[in-house]
């Protein structure tokens, strides 16, 4: 009675420059649109428009609901739209979770030492601990991806202080999810994977003051963190020159990366292949290895 597919975004406690594009993230790509992701909000309406409208009972939604999937399965018919018959099955997911979000959404059940563990910013919704908490919450009911976002890591100035801000906003949650997962016996079956679309820069951009410079994008290296779902803990991989610039020994492309989440997932990365508007896809394209130095 739960989406497969989750996203929540939490804001930054600091101030921020965050861009829209996240609105945008959690699409199907070249897959069927029943794939894409359902947004959680902060709030008494953690999805828009899930309650019923005023007046409107229970009973007397279930019947609209049924009239209008009557509807829409006679325009699938005669229009063999994949728009229409997710539809379908987003109007009765939708309905189904009128019941299992609000039991969700409550954290009232959770002991203090979670909220403890957490950090301060975990009993505020809308934030990336609370957001963290409800991941948790989301595993063990079997939601098989969820995906948080956290804003404000463009940081072209201001850096000094901003930074602090987001690691204050994301450490302690991050690290209590990963050991709130092996406590509860959720980590073996769980794949925890942290990251962004690119690096910075270690030199400076803008003026160099003691409280207001930043770091510039820098795609040619980063890193990222992953653990559970069989990745090999303790282990470093990948290494950089001095200057933090260039790779010099075992690099990971994302391709890479998308071929080793695939192979965790029993899924092999060359056999997942949908055609769209004409073309094979894949995520890895016609590249990508999986990087059995991160594996168990």
């Amino acid at each position: 009675d739960l989406p497969a597919f989750v996203v929540m975004i939490s804001r930054p406690s600091g101030p921020t420059n965050a861009q829209p594009l996240h609105e945008r993230m959690w699409g199907a790509g070249f897959l069927p649109p029943r794939y894409q992701g359902v947004r959680f909000s902060p709030g008494k309406d953690p999805v828009l428009y899930l309650s019923d409208p005023p007046g409107i009972s229970r009973e007397r939604r279930r019947g609209m609901l049924d009239d209008v999937a009557e509807l829409n399965r006679l325009h699938a018919e005669s229009d063999a739209d994949p728009e229409i018959s997710a539809r379908i099955d987003q109007y009765e997911l939708a309905f189904r979770m009128q019941r299992s979000v609000p039991e969700l959404t409550d954290l009232s059940g959770e002991s203090e030492s979670v909220f403890a563990a957490y950090g301060p910013e975990s009993k505020k919704p809308g934030t990336f601990a609370a957001n963290c908490i409800l991941a948790r919450r989301l595993a063990e009911r079997g939601v098989r991806f969820v995906q948080l976002y956290h804003r404000g890591w463009d940081q072209h100035g201001s850096l000094p202080s901003g930074i602090r801000s987001q690691c204050f906003d994301t450490d302690q949650p991050s690290a209590a999810l990963v050991r709130d997962l092996e406590q509860r016996g959720l980590l073996e079956d769980t794949l925890v994977i942290w990251g962004g679309e690119f690096g910075r820069t270690v030199y400076s951009q803008g003026t160099l003051t003691a409280t207001d410079y930043g770091r510039d994008h820098h795609p040619r290296c980063y890193s990222m963190w992953l653990a559970g779902g069989g990745i090999r803990g303790g282990t470093v991989y990948g290494e950089t020159d001095d200057f933090s610039y260039n790779i010099v020994r075992d690099p990971v492309h994302v391709h890479d990366l998308n071929a080793t989440v695939l192979h965790l997932l029993g899924i092999s990365h060359t056999a997942l292949t949908y055609r769209f508007q004409g073309r094979d896809y894949r995520l890895t394209d016609v590249h990508g290895a999986v990087v059995d130095g991160l594996l168990v």
